[in-house]
């Protein structure tokens, strides 16, 4: 049992690793927290939940395995590689394939102008929800670019700064 749970921890300080390291990655979470955030507005079928979340998980999935694929390339070779370069491609067009084809998978679910239409008026009715969305949306930028990283490297650097102050 206890294998277990360090191949499980194991696991998740990759996928940590990966979300600290990538932003596309982060950009990946992103869209997936308002694909369900605004599912809620849509009477999907469990069918298309399941969709949803096969979706969601393989894109993600594929970010992980790109980031790996790349991290070994960058360990294998000190210099510019043409196969490197085309293995680290490769993996690339195949997150951008999955993500691509999801996309269109959202287009084809989220398509519907009086869902569209209802969502727009619940906003617009809730301003406290309203000033939540956009909240949420300046905190995704913040989280996809600098990221989570850099934002606590610059937040501990002025907190460096302001004890040396005093």
């Amino acid at each position: 049992m206890r294998k277990q749970i360090l191949s499980f921890r194991n696991a998740l300080r990759g996928i940590a690793n990966t979300i600290k390291s990538e932003s596309h990655m982060r950009f990946h979470i992103t869209a997936a927290f308002y694909v369900i955030l605004f599912s809620f507005f849509y009477s999907f079928s469990a069918a298309q939940w399941a969709i949803l979340i096969l979706l969601i998980s393989s894109v993600t999935a594929a970010e992980v395995i790109n980031t790996c694929i790349e991290e070994l390339c960058n360990l294998t070779a000190d210099r510019f590689e043409p196969l490197v370069k085309a293995a680290k491609d490769a993996a690339a067009g195949a997150v951008f394939i999955l993500a691509a084809a999801a996309a269109v998978i959202a287009v084809i679910f989220f398509w519907d102008t009086a869902v569209i239409a209802n969502i727009f008026e619940f906003f617009t009715n809730n301003i406290i929800m309203l000033i939540l969305l956009i909240i949420s949306a300046v905190l995704s930028v913040l989280f996809i670019y600098p990221g989570p990283v850099v934002i606590k490297a610059r937040l501990l650097g002025l907190k460096l700064k302001i004890k040396s102050k005093q």
